[in-house]
Protein backbone atom coordinates (compact mmCIF):
# COMPACT_ATOMS: atom_id res chain seq x y z
CA UNK A 1 0.00 0.00 0.00
CA UNK A 2 3.20 1.04 -1.14
CA UNK A 3 1.25 -0.81 -0.32
CA UNK A 4 -2.28 -0.46 -0.90
CA UNK A 5 -3.32 0.54 -0.49
CA UNK A 6 -1.01 2.38 1.95
CA UNK A 7 -1.56 5.63 3.77
CA UNK A 8 0.14 8.28 1.66
CA UNK A 9 2.27 10.91 3.42
CA UNK A 10 1.54 13.43 0.66
CA UNK A 11 -1.22 16.01 1.13
CA UNK A 12 -3.57 14.22 -1.30
CA UNK A 13 -3.61 10.88 0.51
CA UNK A 14 -5.80 8.31 2.16
CA UNK A 15 -4.82 5.56 4.64
CA UNK A 16 -3.60 3.10 2.57
CA UNK A 17 -4.87 0.09 1.94
CA UNK A 18 -10.50 -20.10 0.94
CA UNK A 19 -12.17 -23.03 1.14
CA UNK A 20 -10.34 -26.08 2.64
CA UNK A 21 -10.77 -28.77 0.02
CA UNK A 22 -10.63 -32.43 0.95
CA UNK A 23 -8.67 -33.67 -2.04
CA UNK A 24 -5.67 -32.62 -4.06
CA UNK A 25 -7.88 -32.40 -7.14
CA UNK A 26 -10.06 -29.79 -5.46
CA UNK A 27 -7.06 -27.77 -4.36
CA UNK A 28 -5.84 -27.48 -7.92
CA UNK A 29 -9.18 -26.95 -9.63
CA UNK A 30 -10.53 -23.37 -9.75
CA UNK A 31 -14.27 -23.50 -9.10
CA UNK A 32 -15.88 -20.28 -7.99
CA UNK A 33 -19.10 -22.17 -7.42
CA UNK A 34 -17.47 -23.01 -4.08
CA UNK A 35 -17.91 -19.33 -3.16
CA UNK A 36 -21.58 -19.93 -2.77
CA UNK A 37 -21.32 -23.08 -0.63
CA UNK A 38 -21.56 -22.26 3.09
CA UNK A 39 -19.27 -23.98 5.54
CA UNK A 40 -20.97 -26.22 8.05
CA UNK A 41 -20.03 -23.78 10.79
CA UNK A 42 -21.10 -20.68 8.84
CA UNK A 43 -22.89 -18.55 11.45
CA UNK A 44 -25.01 -16.77 8.83
CA UNK A 45 -28.58 -18.08 9.22
CA UNK A 46 -29.22 -17.31 5.53
CA UNK A 47 -26.97 -19.63 3.53
CA UNK A 48 -25.56 -18.20 0.33
CA UNK A 49 -27.46 -18.99 -2.83
CA UNK A 50 -25.63 -21.49 -5.06
CA UNK A 51 -24.27 -20.02 -8.27
CA UNK A 52 -25.79 -21.22 -11.53
CA UNK A 53 -24.00 -23.64 -13.85
CA UNK A 54 -23.04 -20.82 -16.21
CA UNK A 55 -21.15 -19.10 -13.41
CA UNK A 56 -19.25 -22.28 -12.59
CA UNK A 57 -18.34 -22.59 -16.26
CA UNK A 58 -17.04 -19.03 -16.27
CA UNK A 59 -14.92 -19.74 -13.19
CA UNK A 60 -13.34 -22.81 -14.73
CA UNK A 61 -11.86 -20.63 -17.48
CA UNK A 62 -9.42 -18.94 -15.08
CA UNK A 63 -5.83 -19.75 -15.95
CA UNK A 64 -3.26 -20.60 -13.29
CA UNK A 65 -0.31 -18.51 -14.47
CA UNK A 66 1.42 -17.58 -11.19
CA UNK A 67 4.06 -19.65 -9.43
CA UNK A 68 6.01 -18.98 -6.23
CA UNK A 69 8.55 -16.64 -7.85
CA UNK A 70 5.80 -14.65 -9.56
CA UNK A 71 3.82 -14.25 -6.35
CA UNK A 72 6.87 -13.21 -4.32
CA UNK A 73 7.59 -10.49 -6.89
CA UNK A 74 3.88 -9.59 -7.06
CA UNK A 75 3.86 -9.04 -3.29
CA UNK A 76 7.03 -6.94 -3.42
CA UNK A 77 5.57 -4.82 -6.23
CA UNK A 78 2.28 -4.37 -4.38
CA UNK A 79 3.57 -3.73 -0.87
CA UNK A 80 6.78 -1.72 -1.15
CA UNK A 81 6.20 2.00 -1.39
CA UNK A 82 9.59 3.49 -2.17
CA UNK A 83 8.27 6.88 -1.01
CA UNK A 84 8.07 5.48 2.53
CA UNK A 85 11.86 5.53 2.76
CA UNK A 86 11.90 9.33 2.52
CA UNK A 87 8.87 9.73 4.80
CA UNK A 88 10.47 7.52 7.47
CA UNK A 89 13.92 9.10 7.17
CA UNK A 90 12.37 12.58 7.49
CA UNK A 91 11.02 11.49 10.89
CA UNK A 92 14.55 10.72 12.06
CA UNK A 93 16.39 7.71 13.55
CA UNK A 94 13.37 6.82 15.68
CA UNK A 95 11.76 5.56 12.47
CA UNK A 96 14.12 2.54 12.48
CA UNK A 97 12.59 1.41 15.77
CA UNK A 98 9.12 2.21 14.47
CA UNK A 99 9.76 -0.01 11.43
CA UNK A 100 10.78 -2.90 13.68
CA UNK A 101 7.67 -2.43 15.83
CA UNK A 102 5.48 -2.19 12.73
CA UNK A 103 6.92 -5.44 11.41
CA UNK A 104 6.34 -7.19 14.74
CA UNK A 105 2.83 -5.88 15.40
CA UNK A 106 1.40 -5.68 11.87
CA UNK A 107 3.49 -7.55 9.30
CA UNK A 108 3.77 -10.78 11.32
CA UNK A 109 0.02 -10.86 12.18
CA UNK A 110 -0.80 -10.09 8.53
CA UNK A 111 1.46 -12.86 7.25
CA UNK A 112 -0.01 -15.33 9.74
CA UNK A 113 -3.58 -14.34 8.80
CA UNK A 114 -2.92 -14.56 5.06
CA UNK A 115 -1.06 -17.86 5.42
CA UNK A 116 -3.79 -19.46 7.54
CA UNK A 117 -6.78 -18.23 5.56
CA UNK A 118 -5.31 -18.78 2.08
CA UNK A 119 -4.43 -22.37 3.04
CA UNK A 120 -7.99 -22.94 4.28
CA UNK A 121 -9.78 -21.09 1.45
CA UNK A 122 -7.46 -21.13 -1.61
CA UNK A 123 -9.95 -20.06 -4.28
CA UNK A 124 -10.28 -16.78 -6.21
CA UNK A 125 -11.45 -13.86 -4.10
CA UNK A 126 -9.13 -13.93 -1.08
CA UNK A 127 -10.28 -11.55 1.64
CA UNK A 128 -13.85 -11.47 0.24
CA UNK A 129 -14.12 -15.26 0.35
CA UNK A 130 -12.57 -15.50 3.81
CA UNK A 131 -15.03 -13.01 5.25
CA UNK A 132 -18.01 -14.58 3.47
CA UNK A 133 -17.26 -18.04 4.83
CA UNK A 134 -16.73 -16.69 8.34
CA UNK A 135 -19.61 -14.21 8.63
CA UNK A 136 -21.95 -14.64 5.66
CA UNK A 137 -22.65 -13.00 2.32
CA UNK A 138 -23.43 -9.48 3.53
CA UNK A 139 -20.19 -9.14 5.46
CA UNK A 140 -18.23 -10.62 2.56
CA UNK A 141 -19.83 -8.11 0.20
CA UNK A 142 -19.11 -5.18 2.54
CA UNK A 143 -15.49 -6.26 2.98
CA UNK A 144 -14.92 -6.61 -0.76
CA UNK A 145 -16.76 -3.35 -1.51
CA UNK A 146 -14.67 -1.34 0.97
CA UNK A 147 -11.41 -2.89 -0.22
CA UNK A 148 -12.18 -2.22 -3.88
CA UNK A 149 -13.39 1.36 -3.39
CA UNK A 150 -10.49 2.42 -1.17
CA UNK A 151 -8.05 1.04 -3.77
CA UNK A 152 -9.89 2.86 -6.55
CA UNK A 153 -9.30 6.18 -4.76
CA UNK A 154 -5.70 5.19 -3.98
CA UNK A 155 -4.55 4.59 -7.57
CA UNK A 156 -4.28 8.29 -8.60
CA UNK A 157 -2.28 9.08 -5.44
CA UNK A 158 0.11 6.24 -6.24
CA UNK A 159 0.64 7.43 -9.81
CA UNK A 160 1.12 11.09 -8.89
CA UNK A 161 3.65 10.25 -6.18
CA UNK A 162 5.92 8.44 -8.62
CA UNK A 163 5.45 11.04 -11.36
CA UNK A 164 6.19 13.86 -8.88
CA UNK A 165 9.42 12.17 -7.75
CA UNK A 166 10.63 11.89 -11.34
CA UNK A 167 9.33 15.36 -12.23
CA UNK A 168 11.29 16.92 -9.36
CA UNK A 169 14.58 15.73 -10.82
CA UNK A 170 13.57 16.70 -14.35
CA UNK A 171 12.13 20.08 -13.36
CA UNK A 172 8.72 19.10 -14.73
CA UNK A 173 6.65 18.49 -11.60
CA UNK A 174 4.67 21.72 -12.17
CA UNK A 175 4.08 21.07 -15.89
CA UNK A 176 0.51 19.81 -16.24
CA UNK A 177 0.94 18.17 -19.63
CA UNK A 178 3.85 16.12 -18.25
CA UNK A 179 1.96 15.10 -15.13
CA UNK A 180 -1.26 14.12 -16.92
CA UNK A 181 0.29 12.39 -19.95
CA UNK A 182 2.86 10.42 -17.92
CA UNK A 183 0.23 9.42 -15.37
CA UNK A 184 -2.20 8.20 -18.02
CA UNK A 185 0.52 6.26 -19.86
CA UNK A 186 1.49 4.46 -16.63
CA UNK A 187 -2.17 3.82 -15.79
CA UNK A 188 -3.06 2.31 -19.16
CA UNK A 189 0.08 0.18 -19.31
CA UNK A 190 -1.13 -1.43 -16.09
CA UNK A 191 -4.68 -1.77 -17.40
CA UNK A 192 -3.86 -3.22 -20.82
CA UNK A 193 -1.31 -5.74 -19.56
CA UNK A 194 -3.90 -7.00 -17.07
CA UNK A 195 -6.55 -7.31 -19.78
CA UNK A 196 -4.13 -9.44 -21.82
CA UNK A 197 -3.90 -11.88 -18.91
CA UNK A 198 -1.63 -12.73 -16.00
CA UNK A 199 0.79 -14.43 -18.40
CA UNK A 200 1.56 -10.87 -19.64
CA UNK A 201 0.69 -8.78 -16.58
CA UNK A 202 2.97 -10.78 -14.29
CA UNK A 203 6.00 -9.55 -16.22
CA UNK A 204 4.97 -5.92 -15.67
CA UNK A 205 4.55 -6.68 -11.96
CA UNK A 206 7.83 -8.62 -11.81
CA UNK A 207 9.76 -5.87 -13.59
CA UNK A 208 8.25 -3.27 -11.25
CA UNK A 209 9.25 -5.29 -8.19
CA UNK A 210 12.80 -5.73 -9.45
CA UNK A 211 13.06 -2.02 -10.31
CA UNK A 212 11.77 -0.92 -6.91
CA UNK A 213 14.06 -3.26 -5.02
CA UNK A 214 17.03 -2.26 -7.18
CA UNK A 215 16.38 1.40 -6.35
CA UNK A 216 16.46 0.56 -2.65
CA UNK A 217 19.61 -1.51 -3.03
CA UNK A 218 21.36 1.39 -4.80
CA UNK A 219 20.52 3.71 -1.91
CA UNK A 220 21.73 1.11 0.60
CA UNK A 221 25.00 0.49 -1.27
CA UNK A 222 25.76 4.19 -1.68
CA UNK A 223 24.79 4.79 1.93
CA UNK A 224 27.34 2.18 3.01
CA UNK A 225 30.04 3.76 0.79
CA UNK A 226 29.37 7.23 2.24
CA UNK A 227 29.37 5.87 5.79
CA UNK A 228 32.74 4.16 5.23
CA UNK A 229 34.33 7.26 3.66
CA UNK A 230 32.72 10.18 5.46
CA UNK A 231 30.64 8.85 8.32
CA UNK A 232 26.92 9.32 8.86
CA UNK A 233 25.11 12.61 8.28
CA UNK A 234 22.78 11.70 11.15
CA UNK A 235 23.55 10.59 14.69
CA UNK A 236 21.71 7.27 15.01
CA UNK A 237 19.78 6.91 18.27
CA UNK A 238 17.21 4.12 18.15
CA UNK A 239 15.48 4.63 21.48
CA UNK A 240 11.97 5.89 20.70
CA UNK A 241 10.16 8.69 22.46
CA UNK A 242 6.43 8.24 22.17
CA UNK A 243 4.29 11.27 21.52
CA UNK A 244 1.17 11.77 19.41
CA UNK A 245 3.18 12.52 16.26
CA UNK A 246 5.23 9.32 16.54
CA UNK A 247 2.17 7.20 17.33
CA UNK A 248 0.44 8.76 14.34
CA UNK A 249 3.39 8.06 12.04
CA UNK A 250 3.83 4.52 13.42
CA UNK A 251 0.21 3.69 12.64
CA UNK A 252 0.83 4.87 9.06
CA UNK A 253 4.05 2.96 8.41
CA UNK A 254 2.51 -0.16 9.93
CA UNK A 255 0.14 -0.14 6.96
CA UNK A 256 3.15 0.27 4.64
CA UNK A 257 3.31 -3.52 5.19
CA UNK A 258 -0.28 -3.83 3.94
CA UNK A 259 -0.80 -5.65 0.66
CA UNK A 260 0.16 -9.25 1.45
CA UNK A 261 -3.56 -10.03 1.25
CA UNK A 262 -3.75 -8.76 -2.35
CA UNK A 263 -1.99 -11.76 -3.92
CA UNK A 264 -4.38 -14.17 -2.21
CA UNK A 265 -7.28 -12.58 -4.14
CA UNK A 266 -5.78 -14.22 -7.24
CA UNK A 267 -6.10 -17.70 -5.70
CA UNK A 268 -7.81 -19.12 -8.78
CA UNK A 269 -4.85 -18.04 -10.93
CA UNK A 270 -2.05 -19.33 -8.68
CA UNK A 271 -0.57 -22.79 -9.02
CA UNK A 272 -1.23 -24.72 -5.79
CA UNK A 273 -2.41 -21.59 -3.90
CA UNK A 274 -2.84 -23.35 -0.55
CA UNK A 275 0.92 -23.90 -0.50
CA UNK A 276 2.20 -21.05 -2.66
CA UNK A 277 0.43 -18.08 -1.02
CA UNK A 278 1.70 -18.73 2.55
CA UNK A 279 5.28 -19.33 1.36
CA UNK A 280 5.25 -16.21 -0.81
CA UNK A 281 3.87 -14.12 2.08
CA UNK A 282 6.77 -15.00 4.37
CA UNK A 283 9.51 -14.77 1.74
CA UNK A 284 8.37 -11.44 0.32
CA UNK A 285 7.46 -10.04 3.73
CA UNK A 286 10.96 -10.66 5.06
CA UNK A 287 12.49 -8.99 1.99
CA UNK A 288 10.14 -6.02 2.40
CA UNK A 289 11.06 -5.56 6.07
CA UNK A 290 14.79 -5.56 5.20
CA UNK A 291 14.15 -3.06 2.39
CA UNK A 292 12.32 -0.58 4.63
CA UNK A 293 14.70 -0.78 7.59
CA UNK A 294 18.00 -0.81 5.67
CA UNK A 295 16.78 1.76 3.12
CA UNK A 296 15.69 4.22 5.80
CA UNK A 297 18.98 3.80 7.64
CA UNK A 298 20.91 4.44 4.40
CA UNK A 299 18.98 7.66 3.71
CA UNK A 300 19.77 8.89 7.24
CA UNK A 301 23.46 8.19 6.59
CA UNK A 302 23.31 10.20 3.35
CA UNK A 303 21.35 13.22 4.62
CA UNK A 304 20.14 14.70 7.92
CA UNK A 305 16.38 14.20 8.46
CA UNK A 306 15.47 17.89 8.37
CA UNK A 307 16.78 18.14 4.79
CA UNK A 308 14.96 15.08 3.48
CA UNK A 309 11.77 15.93 1.58
CA UNK A 310 8.88 13.57 2.29
CA UNK A 311 7.91 13.50 -1.37
CA UNK A 312 11.18 13.82 -3.30
CA UNK A 313 13.76 12.81 -0.68
CA UNK A 314 14.89 9.69 -2.53
CA UNK A 315 15.78 11.50 -5.76
CA UNK A 316 17.17 14.39 -3.72
CA UNK A 317 19.53 12.01 -1.88
CA UNK A 318 20.53 10.37 -5.16
CA UNK A 319 21.36 13.73 -6.74
CA UNK A 320 23.48 14.95 -3.83
CA UNK A 321 25.21 11.61 -3.29
CA UNK A 322 25.95 11.20 -6.99
CA UNK A 323 27.56 14.64 -7.09
CA UNK A 324 29.51 13.91 -3.91
CA UNK A 325 30.93 10.61 -5.17
CA UNK A 326 31.30 11.54 -8.82
CA UNK A 327 28.39 9.34 -9.92
CA UNK A 328 25.91 11.71 -11.60
CA UNK A 329 24.10 8.74 -13.18
CA UNK A 330 22.63 7.77 -9.80
CA UNK A 331 19.74 10.24 -9.78
CA UNK A 332 18.84 9.42 -13.41
CA UNK A 333 18.89 5.71 -12.63
CA UNK A 334 16.61 6.29 -9.64
CA UNK A 335 14.14 8.24 -11.80
CA UNK A 336 13.86 5.38 -14.30
CA UNK A 337 13.59 2.75 -11.55
CA UNK A 338 10.92 4.74 -9.70
CA UNK A 339 8.74 5.10 -12.81
CA UNK A 340 9.09 1.40 -13.69
CA UNK A 341 8.39 0.49 -10.07
CA UNK A 342 5.24 2.62 -9.95
CA UNK A 343 4.00 1.03 -13.21
CA UNK A 344 4.56 -2.44 -11.73
CA UNK A 345 2.95 -1.53 -8.44
CA UNK A 346 -0.06 -0.03 -10.15
CA UNK A 347 -0.37 -3.10 -12.39
CA UNK A 348 -0.36 -5.39 -9.36
CA UNK A 349 -3.07 -3.41 -7.57
CA UNK A 350 -5.21 -3.09 -10.69
CA UNK A 351 -5.01 -6.82 -11.35
CA UNK A 352 -5.69 -7.90 -7.78
CA UNK A 353 -8.41 -5.36 -7.10
CA UNK A 354 -10.30 -6.15 -10.34
CA UNK A 355 -10.83 -9.73 -9.16
CA UNK A 356 -13.05 -8.52 -6.33
CA UNK A 357 -15.90 -7.10 -8.47
CA UNK A 358 -15.41 -10.18 -10.66
CA UNK A 359 -15.98 -12.72 -7.88
CA UNK A 360 -18.76 -10.59 -6.37
CA UNK A 361 -20.34 -10.54 -9.82
CA UNK A 362 -19.95 -14.33 -9.99
CA UNK A 363 -21.95 -14.48 -6.77
CA UNK A 364 -24.53 -12.23 -8.50
CA UNK A 365 -24.22 -9.30 -6.09
CA UNK A 366 -23.01 -7.02 -8.89
CA UNK A 367 -24.37 -6.76 -12.47
CA UNK A 368 -23.59 -9.80 -14.71
CA UNK A 369 -21.00 -8.02 -16.91
CA UNK A 370 -18.60 -7.95 -13.95
CA UNK A 371 -18.60 -11.77 -13.91
CA UNK A 372 -17.56 -12.08 -17.55
CA UNK A 373 -14.15 -13.28 -18.66
CA UNK A 374 -12.58 -12.15 -21.90
CA UNK A 375 -13.21 -14.88 -24.52
CA UNK A 376 -9.57 -14.87 -25.64
CA UNK A 377 -7.50 -13.88 -22.62
CA UNK A 378 -9.66 -15.24 -19.81
CA UNK A 379 -9.50 -12.04 -17.73
CA UNK A 380 -12.24 -10.00 -15.98
CA UNK A 381 -11.92 -7.28 -18.61
CA UNK A 382 -15.14 -5.45 -17.66
CA UNK A 383 -13.98 -4.97 -14.06
CA UNK A 384 -10.52 -3.88 -15.23
CA UNK A 385 -11.93 -1.38 -17.74
CA UNK A 386 -14.36 0.01 -15.14
CA UNK A 387 -11.38 0.72 -12.87
CA UNK A 388 -9.49 2.29 -15.77
CA UNK A 389 -12.30 4.65 -16.71
CA UNK A 390 -12.79 5.77 -13.11
CA UNK A 391 -9.06 6.29 -12.51
CA UNK A 392 -8.65 8.19 -15.78
CA UNK A 393 -11.41 10.55 -14.68
CA UNK A 394 -9.74 10.98 -11.27
CA UNK A 395 -6.33 11.72 -12.81
CA UNK A 396 -7.76 14.37 -15.12
CA UNK A 397 -9.89 15.85 -12.32
CA UNK A 398 -6.86 16.28 -10.08
CA UNK A 399 -5.12 18.43 -12.68
CA UNK A 400 -8.09 20.05 -14.43
CA UNK A 401 -9.03 22.61 -11.81
CA UNK A 402 -9.45 23.43 -8.14
CA UNK A 403 -13.14 22.49 -7.92
CA UNK A 404 -12.61 19.02 -9.34
CA UNK A 405 -9.53 18.54 -7.15
CA UNK A 406 -11.58 19.42 -4.08
CA UNK A 407 -14.30 16.98 -5.16
CA UNK A 408 -11.76 14.17 -5.53
CA UNK A 409 -10.19 14.98 -2.17
CA UNK A 410 -13.66 14.78 -0.63
CA UNK A 411 -14.01 11.25 -1.99
CA UNK A 412 -10.63 10.36 -0.50
CA UNK A 413 -11.64 11.79 2.88
CA UNK A 414 -14.87 9.81 2.75
CA UNK A 415 -12.95 6.56 2.26
CA UNK A 416 -10.56 7.02 5.21
CA UNK A 417 -12.40 4.66 7.57
CA UNK A 418 -13.59 2.23 4.88
CA UNK A 419 -9.92 1.54 4.07
CA UNK A 420 -9.49 -0.14 7.46
CA UNK A 421 -12.71 -2.20 7.46
CA UNK A 422 -11.30 -5.10 5.37
CA UNK A 423 -8.41 -5.45 7.82
CA UNK A 424 -10.86 -5.66 10.72
CA UNK A 425 -12.56 -8.48 8.85
CA UNK A 426 -9.29 -10.21 7.96
CA UNK A 427 -7.94 -10.28 11.50
CA UNK A 428 -11.29 -11.20 13.07
CA UNK A 429 -11.60 -14.05 10.56
CA UNK A 430 -8.07 -15.19 11.45
CA UNK A 431 -9.19 -15.16 15.11
CA UNK A 432 -12.18 -17.32 14.22
CA UNK A 433 -9.94 -19.87 12.51
CA UNK A 434 -7.35 -20.19 15.25
CA UNK A 435 -4.81 -17.33 14.94
CA UNK A 436 -5.98 -15.58 18.09
CA UNK A 437 -2.84 -14.03 19.53
CA UNK A 438 -1.62 -12.52 16.27
CA UNK A 439 -5.17 -11.49 15.34
CA UNK A 440 -5.42 -9.43 18.54
CA UNK A 441 -2.23 -7.56 17.62
CA UNK A 442 -3.45 -6.92 14.08
CA UNK A 443 -6.84 -5.74 15.31
CA UNK A 444 -5.20 -3.44 17.87
CA UNK A 445 -2.99 -1.78 15.24
CA UNK A 446 -5.98 -1.39 12.91
CA UNK A 447 -8.16 0.19 15.61
CA UNK A 448 -5.33 2.55 16.65
CA UNK A 449 -4.85 3.56 13.01
CA UNK A 450 -8.57 4.22 12.64
CA UNK A 451 -8.55 6.38 15.77
CA UNK A 452 -5.47 8.32 14.64
CA UNK A 453 -7.01 8.92 11.21
CA UNK A 454 -9.88 10.68 12.98
CA UNK A 455 -7.51 13.26 14.49
CA UNK A 456 -7.76 16.49 12.44
CA UNK A 457 -4.50 17.77 10.88
CA UNK A 458 -3.09 21.04 12.28
CA UNK A 459 -4.21 23.01 9.21
CA UNK A 460 -7.83 21.80 9.35
CA UNK A 461 -10.18 24.82 9.08
CA UNK A 462 -12.90 23.17 11.13
CA UNK A 463 -12.55 20.15 13.43
CA UNK A 464 -16.28 19.43 13.22
CA UNK A 465 -16.31 19.58 9.43
CA UNK A 466 -13.31 17.25 9.27
CA UNK A 467 -14.98 14.71 11.56
CA UNK A 468 -18.30 15.05 9.75
CA UNK A 469 -16.73 14.29 6.36
CA UNK A 470 -15.07 11.14 7.67
CA UNK A 471 -18.06 9.77 9.61
CA UNK A 472 -20.69 10.80 7.06
CA UNK A 473 -18.55 9.53 4.19
CA UNK A 474 -18.14 6.16 5.85
CA UNK A 475 -21.89 5.98 6.48
CA UNK A 476 -22.66 6.87 2.85
CA UNK A 477 -20.30 4.24 1.43
CA UNK A 478 -21.56 1.52 3.78
CA UNK A 479 -25.16 2.56 3.20
CA UNK A 480 -24.59 2.42 -0.55
CA UNK A 481 -23.14 -1.07 -0.17
CA UNK A 482 -26.24 -2.17 1.77
CA UNK A 483 -28.58 -0.80 -0.90
CA UNK A 484 -26.69 -2.63 -3.66
CA UNK A 485 -26.65 -5.84 -1.65
CA UNK A 486 -30.39 -5.80 -0.91
CA UNK A 487 -31.17 -4.94 -4.54
CA UNK A 488 -29.09 -7.92 -5.64
CA UNK A 489 -30.96 -10.19 -3.22
CA UNK A 490 -34.26 -9.12 -4.75
CA UNK A 491 -32.98 -9.95 -8.25
CA UNK A 492 -31.87 -13.45 -7.26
Amino acid sequence: MDSAPHPDPTPCSHPKTQNLHNSAQEKNSPNLNNFAQPEKQNPDPRPPTPAPASVAATASELRRELGLRDLVLFNIAAVIGIRWLAAAAHTGPVSITLWVLAAAFFFVPSALAVSTLSARFPEEGGIYVWTKHAYGDWHGFLCGWCYWLSNLFYFPNLIFTGVAMAGYALGLNEVKIYVISTSLVILWIGLLTNIFGMSIAKWTDNLGAIATYTGGVLIIVFGFIVWMRFGSATAIHLRPHFDLDNVNFWSQIAFAFGGLELGAILGGEIRNPARTVPRAAWISGSMIAVFYIAGTLALLVLMPPERISILTGLVQAGTETGARLGSPWLSRALIVLILIGVAGQLGAWIGGSARLPFVIGVDRYLPPPFARLHPRWGTPHVAILAQGIACTAFVIALEAGENLRIAYQLLVDMSVITYFIPFLYMFSTAWKYGRRGSAVLGLAVTVISMAVSMVPPPDAHSVWLFEFKIVAGCAVLIGGARVLFLAALRRR
